[in-house]
């Protein structure tokens, strides 16, 4: 091959009259230009275009992630999900939907519940103290007494089993109660006074009424029982077992109080350190609950306008859309599970290992400035004082696991916010617009509503016009409407004042060449739209016919 090349150059020399290098250079530079306009450039080229539609997708989830931020922030207010003031005061008023008197089924059922989770607990001391007894047989090697206590002790698992399925069972029957008296209260509050067209419509504060109204108020409900349990027993277990042990340390002489008050310090550490450290998991769930709530709203937007979608060809459109939803809350997820990943592993270490010798040293301090005079038994108080640690080792392993329970309470307590901000703004924003009390996001300045606006001469309150016409009832039947302006919810004024009668028996048609101003003029006579100034009496029912080519909108009285 060598020699065929250096043949070439030669050949090559003698007929261009050039040097054999300087053509060996020509050709190397030509070899090199073609390779890299075959080879580079087109390789250059795609990475330059994956480059741009790396930017643009980095534009697009921007883009998700600035509109999730302030959805966020129309719907659960200026400050984020957390356990303070607002938080309590919100709580306390779902509670009183949810447990209206202290006669009825949520209270009664939260009565046995509460009894169930007290008589645990002593079964819990009692099984303890069972099994150090069993270690003090076994020691002694009386098969008799051992034989005796393990029959008992079995006996006694039998009523155990039962009182923690029943707390299962009464967990879930109070969750469902909870639900079931919410779910009424929200539905009387969302059918009442057209909420639902004035919260779709008219306010801009909720986008996804139907998730809150389902998901969100399960998580609530669901959370606020699981919550109950997970702090009224460990809080139980907590003292009785604290009171016991110290009577165990009493009974034996020793040293009652440095025990308790090592695991004072400990626990209290253990919260300082975790309450620091801890992520906002309120904000992050109620991000997470909001992201879903939009991608279930894409989802029934596209069931909604499937003819439309179709007739236009547009389902790429609406899979791209679904997409990025559908990638916002999977990025959203991520961020939970990586922030609770560190956070349990700080939690771990704290309550197995740091806890675990911490318990150690409570049980052998009593054993170690024990003062009872043991000399008289025949082997040397050994079955005593392993009954005794034995005893104490249980009823600690069970204290540790209701404080370990109490401080990841936390964490859910914290959840339980983002869930209580979600449901509590829902059933404020049904209350406020049943009052005429809109408020929608800012899709224009302030001077630009006021100026559109002015044609109609509104009043306006904090950048929004005023609700200050009156509905009157009309015993005649007819419709008189006095002086009122037709105004959009994003304030466009469709007609600057309207003064109309029309009396029973009389038909109305209004045609014209688009549908932007035919029925919406009556949607205000229907308690569709508020009415901003003028009066408007009212006593029938209103029928509308839609014709098209031309849009026709007709109005029949009866």
């Amino acid at each position: 091959m060598t020699n065929v090349v250096s043949k070439l150059l030669k050949d090559g020399s003698k007929k261009l009259n050039v040097s054999e290098t300087t053509l060996g250079r020509g050709g190397m530079g030509v070899i090199v230009a073609i390779y890299v306009y075959k080879v580079i450039y087109p390789k250059l080229t795609l990475i330059y275009k994956y480059q741009q539609k790396s930017n643009q997708k980095n534009k697009q989830e921007q883009e998700i992630k600035q509109a999730s931020e302030n959805q966020q922030k129309r719907t659960n207010g200026k400050s984020s999900p957390a356990v303070n003031k607002e938080f309590f005061d919100q709580l306390k008023k779902l509670l009183k939907i949810l447990i209206p008197s202290c006669t009825s089924k949520p209270a009664l059922i939260l009565y046995v519940h509460t009894i169930t989770l007290i008589i645990r607990t002593f079964l819990s001391i009692q099984v303890a103290t069972m099994e150090g007894r069993i270690v003090k047989y076994i020691v002694q090697k009386d098969v008799v007494k051992f034989a005796l206590m393990m029959t008992s002790w079995i006996s006694f698992a039998i009523p155990a089993t039962f009182v923690n399925s029943m707390i299962r069972y009464l967990e879930s029957h109070l969750a469902l109660s909870f639900r079931t008296r919410l779910v009424r209260y929200s539905y009387d509050l969302y059918m009442k006074n057209q909420t639902y067209y004035r919260v779709s419509n008219l306010d801009g504060r909720i986008e996804n009424a139907d998730h809150c109204l389902t998901d969100d108020i399960s998580a609530f409900t669901s959370s606020v029982a699981h919550l109950y349990s997970h702090l009224t027993k460990p809080c139980l277990d907590a003292l009785l077992i604290t009171w016991t042990l110290i009577q165990l340390a009493k009974g034996r002489g020793g040293a009652s109080l440095p025990g308790p008050a090592l695991g004072t310090l400990v626990i209290m550490f253990t919260g300082r350190l975790l309450r620091a450290v801890s992520p906002k998991f309120g904000k992050l769930v109620a991000e997470d609950a909001n992201r879903k709530g939009y991608l279930r709203a894409v989802h029934s937007r596209i069931i909604t306008n499937a003819e439309e979608v179709a007739f236009y060809d547009g389902h790429k459109v609406e899979l791209n859309i679904l997409q990025r939803a559908f990638q916002s809350t999977v990025e959203q997820s991520k961020v939970i599970f990586n922030k609770r990943l560190w956070y349990i592993m700080l939690e771990q270490f704290l309550m197995k290992y740091v806890w675990s010798g911490a318990g150690m040293v409570m049980v052998s301090i009593p054993l170690l400035t024990s003062t009872k005079n043991e000399v008289g038994e025949s082997d040397g108080g050994v079955s005593d004082r392993t009954q005794y640690f034995t005893t104490a080792k249980n009823m600690l392993q069970s204290g540790a696991d209701a404080i370990e329970r109490l401080m990841t309470s936390y964490k859910e307590i914290v959840e339980l916010a983002g869930y209580t901000a979600r449901v509590g703004n829902m059933l404020q924003v049904f209350e406020d617009v049943q009052y005429g009390q809109y408020q929608r996001p800012a899709i224009m300045e302030k001077d630009d509503i006021e100026s559109r606006t002015n044609e109609a001469k509104l009043n306006f309150y904090n950048g929004m016009p005023l609700i200050e016409g009156v509905v009157t009832e009309s015993r005649d039947g007819s419709i008189i409407v006095e002086d009122i302006p037709i105004v959009t919810p994003n304030c466009d004024v469709v007609v600057p004042s309207l003064t109309l009668t029309i009396t029973p028996s009389m038909h109305l048609l209004i045609s014209g060449a688009s549908e932007l101003s035919e029925s919406k003029k009556f949607r205000d006579i229907a308690h569709g739209w508020q009415i901003h100034k003028g009066g408007l009496r009212r006593n029938i029912q209103v029928y509308y016919l839609r014709f098209e080519k031309p849009y026709t909108t007709a109005l029949h009285l009866r």
